[in-house]
């Protein structure tokens, strides 16, 4: 029987104290708690990494850990949650980074090409890392505003994909092999053509797409660590780089079931030209349900007091955050409405669409930073299961989420992807900036039905009306 060695006994602990704290985040209650403690033990096997095998310049060391800190501390005063995820998709980057240099430092120093499995995960690391690094830029200029954020499309995409990809197998065989003349200078090489390539698959991604390519990220960035890891010799890395990479592999499997469409689909999309869906009599109906609805004459008169007087004779509200309530930082004001609601005997929950943000949780991450109950917050399945005896649906800075033309129409970008199906409550309160169409450039038929109310305008603006209007009307 094989005995462990104290220094495996302790990478052990230290793995499964990183576990422990990733397995809090099932739970919005304990995320924190979890967070905490994976830090903890990512500190630990940091400290463990020096103790070990020293330090050759301890000046340079403090040097850098000491700009790291100071960077991280700026950032995390800085950024707001609308920045979230152009502020993760930068750390993905930066990450990969990090595994591309040590990489390559580490394929210039092993001497003999007798250690042919470090020195092939040095180079993958080095493929994967530079591919990840570039297309997290992009992603984060994306998320910014910094770049285009619609899918961009160059002459010959696919052709250039394949070359590239071809060319960086064709670089990898000599980096490969024992080192020697010219020998970084491919290393170079390979990392350029597959940072290229991190650009030109992900400048095509964008939109509702964003929140696959950000879990796809993660997980190609925690891949990279893990190559390092082995190219390196060290446990501690390979274990959290795994750990990363198959939770991003899971993220962006769930991420495509939510939007019903393909890895493929999302990280290679077709050219489909938007096809805006022709609103019929029929989309423009109000099912009988079992509460009153709003007619039309009352819709049309003023819509705040009508918003008011159908939040009042409803006893069930669903309030569907979409990215448009982070960009409007009305967060605040929608819990304050919801709290509201709650003191007038309401039912109130929440419907959160796995792809209403720009990354994955992050309405969770917005109604959590507001204070909301997490007991409130339903998924799509529940909430579809839910609206149909639902008397009013409060729409903020939603859009492509609650399309029906999802459903009702072919051949657009949003076709056959689950949406929440806030069509069918009693009535809808819309609080978005406009009318115009989402992400996607389809047009919502929801915003034309009878039992649709728009309050149009910033969302802290007119969330705030509303409730001046519901305590006024006490």
């Amino acid at each position: 029987m094989m005995l462990l060695t104290n220094d495996q006994v302790v990478d052990l602990a230290i793995i499964a104290v990183l576990l422990i704290g990733v397995a809090q985040f099932r739970s919005v209650r304990r995320a924190r708690a979890g967070n905490l403690i994976a830090a903890a033990a990512l500190a630990c096997s940091a400290w463990l990494v020096v103790y070990r095998y020293g330090l050759i310049d301890p000046g340079i060391a403090a040097a850098g850990l000491a700009l790291g800190l100071l960077a991280g501390a700026w950032l995390a005063a800085k950024v707001n949650m609308v920045q979230i995820p152009a502020m993760i998709a930068f750390q993905h980057g930066a990450g990969a980074l990090a595994a591309v240099l040590i990489s390559f430092v580490e394929l210039t120093r092993l001497p003999t090409a007798d250690t042919v499995v470090r020195t092939l995960s040095g180079v993958l690391g080095m493929v994967v890392g530079a591919l990840t690094f570039t297309a997290s830029m992009v992603a984060s200029g994306k998320l910014s505003k910094r770049m285009k954020q619609r899918p961009s499309f160059l002459l010959w995409h696919n052709t250039m994909l394949l070359a590239g990809i071809a060319l960086a197998v064709f670089l990898s065989i000599p980096a490969t092999r024992a080192p020697g003349a010219g020998y970084a200078y491919w290393l170079v090489l390979l990392a350029a053509v597959s940072g290229v390539l991190g650009v030109l698959f992900s400048i095509r991604v964008g939109g509702a797409d964003m929140p696959v390519l950000i879990s796809f990220l993660n997980a190609t960035a925690g891949l990279a660590a893990a190559f390092c890891g082995v190219a390196i010799g060290n446990r501690l890395l390979i274990a959290a780089g795994a750990t990363v990479a198959a939770s991003g592999s899971i993220l962006t499997y769930v991420m495509c079931e939510a939007m019903n469409r393909t890895l493929g689909h999302v990280l290679m999309p077709g050219k489909t030209p938007v096809q805006n869906p022709r609103i019929t009599e029929a989309d423009r109906g109000v099912d009988a349900l079992s509460e009153v609805s709003v007619t039309e004459a009352t819709k049309t008169s003023d819509p705040l007091p009508a918003a008011a007087e159908a939040a009042i004779a409803v006893t069930s509200v669903i309030i569907v955050p979409g990215y448009g309530m982070a960009e409007g930082q009305a967060q605040h004001e929608t819990v304050l409405l919801a709290n509201q609601l709650v003191s007038m005997g309401k039912k109130v929950r929440f419907a959160i669409h796995p792809v209403a943000g720009r990354m994955p949780g992050h309405m969770h991450v917005l109604l959590a930073e507001a204070d909301t109950d997490p007991d409130l917050l339903i998924e799509i399945d529940e909430a579809n299961q839910a609206f149909r005896d639902t008397g009013l649906v409060i729409v903020v800075g939603a859009c492509d989420v609650v399309n029906p033309a999802a459903i009702t129409s072919t051949g657009t970008p949003i076709s056959g992807m689950p949406i929440l199906r806030a069509d069918e409550a009693q009535n809808v309160v819309v609080c978005n900036l406009d009318r115009r169409p989402g992400y996607s450039g389809v047009e919502n038929p929801l915003y034309d039905k009878a039992n649709t109310i728009l309050l149009l305008g910033d969302a802290r603006v007119t969330l705030r009306q509303l409730r001046e209007a519901l305590e006024a009307a006490k």
